[in-house]
């Protein structure tokens, strides 16, 4: 057997070593063939490094594709030429929406990239008493999802309440299923502020791996009692990174995304968690390792994750290691993406041809916007990228029409007090902090005139959530402290996980409007003040997907966010932020169209907790 192509002179990486070694690596089809100081295979095409570093695919293990709003075809389209050639995606966002036939239609599509899927365990992420999703997930689907091919494990396990419950437990049931299905599935968990005996019995039950934002304290008692931890950008403060790195900590470590919207990923993906991690005090050969090795050894994706003979041939060369900045990717030894001033030499398939003669001619822009005929770019007699393609996509058109609510008014957003001669109400509150999405629950008193609850006297933000899916016409209500400052209403169906229709404001009619604009485009998150509207990014597919070009989606999405900043939202995501104040198992306090939710205690809390005069 001879191989396709020699790479000469190249800085690889040294995996089981974490460092980097001067090799020639040959490439055989699909895979590496040989690493070796000096190869040489008479008439083979031989492939000038140019002394660049070589690193393995990235692999991202806990993500989910709909946070970026967008569609699988799309996300492998944006993020490839990023070095992101394998992610593991949990689409729970569009099972709570759609159930079996959203994963179905997420799981048909055709990708360059390698994704595998995560099995949806919280499906609805509670229960029908405590919020209303558009489908439920039990053991008969689960057990047709085991059975599937590229199905590596059971998503993160959510609802520790259910897990933990003396008698029958769906959750537990869940993971039976995963158990018996002769697989080895892994089991990923979602535990954030478990402590103690709680998280002694959640590892107990089989959920052994941890994605939510961890503490120095976190890390260490987590790691001690067995369990695997997926650190995303919240967790990479400067704090965590000196836990892992002071005790060696890798081996029980990857990097993982989560959640990228469609704006940040115009900028990068996994490779931008790589740099976080080194700015806040990793060292660079132990973030790749992080970010390759470890998360496909935790997936049983034995067959990637370094750079040897027999392991699937993805991998990226670098100028230098400041970044994780691509010069050229490789996916399955064919050139998928290659810098515009940079041919890559070993393009194999006209497509990938193509792809590489756009890049080497039509300016950095195009070559960042094509992925080996994935996607579709055009240039311009100036050689300016025209207009970007999104990658194909097909959904049914019952998958447009899906938002099943009345119109709101005005009085939707007036709280009527109970008790109308009452002179105060001690009202619980969601109180935001400026980074991360947990809530601490406050309570403050706000003056009642008549009849009426004065919540913006107080200087709090009015939350309400539609029901959409037309099974109840439910409505919660809900008061924030830290959101809005001006008069303004955002609104969106982009609200996880249910993704009811919510609206957040502190202007009537603006909530009205917002509300009714949700409504009207058939999912969207938009802002409105003074009666018109700021901006809007168009969510259309089942309310949380939209089938436009990643680049047109992350415009609208910047315009939403900086629109939100102006209206007084301060976090380091402002949309993350907003839309998980509808989550009910991130804590501590949450709204759903059942009212406010106690985190991770799952007891219901009145809005209003007392009246006086």
């Amino acid at each position: 057997m001879r191989p396709d192509f020699i790479l000469k002179n190249v800085m690889v990486y040294q995996t089981f070593r974490q460092c980097f070694e001067k090799r020639d690596v040959a490439v055989a089809g699909e895979k590496f063939y040989c690493v070796s100081p000096a190869i040489s295979y008479p008439g083979v095409r031989e492939i000038d490094g140019k002394g660049r570093y070589m690193l393995p695919g990235l692999v991202d293990i806990h993500m989910h594709i709909e946070s970026s709003m967008t569609y699988p075809g799309e996300f492998s389209r944006i993020t490839l030429p990023y070095g992101v050639t394998t992610v593991v995606a949990d689409a729970h966002e569009m099972a709570n929406v759609f159930g079996m036939d959203g994963i179905r239609a997420f799981m048909a599509q055709k990708t360059k990239q390698d994704i595998f899927w995560a099995i949806p365990s919280s499906v609805p992420a509670t229960n029908e008493k405590l919020e209303t999703a558009g489908a439920a997930l039990g053991v008969k689907e689960i057990s047709e999802m085991a059975s599937l091919d590229g199905v590596l494990c059971l998503g993160e396990i959510m609802n520790y309440k259910d897990l933990s419950a003396e008698g029958e437990s769906r959750t537990r049931a869940l993971i039976d299923v995963c158990r018996k299905a002769g697989k080895n599935l892994r089991i990923e968990g979602h535990c954030p502020g478990l402590t103690g005996t709680d998280l002694n019995r959640f590892i107990y039950e089989g959920v052994d791996a941890d994605h939510t934002q961890q503490t120095p304290q976190s890390v260490m008692e987590k790691t001690e009692l067995g369990m695997f931890l997926e650190l995303q950008f919240k967790s990479l403060t400067p704090e965590v990174v000196k836990t892992v790195c002071d005790n060696e900590l890798y081996e029980n470590v990857a990097l993982v995304t989560d959640d990228t919207m469609a704006d940040k990923l115009l900028t990068g993906h996994l490779n931008k968690i790589i740099e976080t991690a080194v700015k806040a005090g990793m060292p660079m050969e132990k973030a790749i390792y992080c970010a390759t090795w470890t998360p496909s050894r935790r997936m049983h994706l034995d067959d990637r994750g370094m750079i040897a003979p027999g392991k699937i041939a993805d991998f990226m060369l670098l100028d230098s290691l400041d970044g994780i900045d691509p010069v050229v990717v490789y996916k399955k030894g064919e050139c998928v993406y290659c810098r515009a001033d940079e041919a890559c030499g070993a393009a194999k398939g006209r497509k990938a041809q193509e792809a590489c003669a756009v890049a080497a001619g039509c300016g950095a822009e195009a070559a960042k916007m094509q992925a080996a005929g994935i996607s579709e770019v055009r240039a311009d007699k100036s050689g300016q990228a025209a207009a970007p393609v999104a990658a194909a996509c097909s959904f049914p058109d019952s998958f447009y029409r899906t938002i099943n609510c009345r119109p709101a008014e005005i009085s939707d957003f007036v709280l009527k007090a109970e008790e109308p001669d009452a002179k105060w109400a001690e009202v619980n509150v969601m109180k935001i902090g400026t980074f991360g999405t947990a809530t601490t629950p406050v309570k403050r008193r706000v003056e009642v005139k008549d009849g009426v609850l004065d919540w913006k006297s107080a200087g709090l933000t009015l939350a309400v959530v539609f029901e959409r899916y037309g099974k109840n016409g439910n409505v919660g209500y809900g008061l924030v402290e830290g959101a809005l400052t001006k008069p303004g209403a955002v609104a969106t169906t982009w609200s996880h996980d249910s993704h009811n229709l919510f609206v957040l404001g502190t202007d009537e009619n603006d909530m009205k409007l917002a509300q009714r604009r949700v409504l009207e485009l058939q999912g969207a998150y938009v802002v409105f003040a003074g009666g018109k509207s700021l901006a809007e990014a168009r969510l259309t597919i089942g309310g949380i997907v939209s089938d436009q070009p990643i680049e047109v989606l992350g415009q609208e999405l910047k315009e939403v966010r900086a629109a939100m900043e102006g209206l007084g939202y301060v976090n380091n995501n402002v949309i993350m932020s907003m839309s998980t104040l509808c989550l009910p198992v991130s804590p501590k306090l949450k709204l759903t169209d059942h009212g406010l939710l106690t985190v991770p205690g799952q007891e219901h809390v009145p809005l209003v907790e007392k009246y006086g005069k």
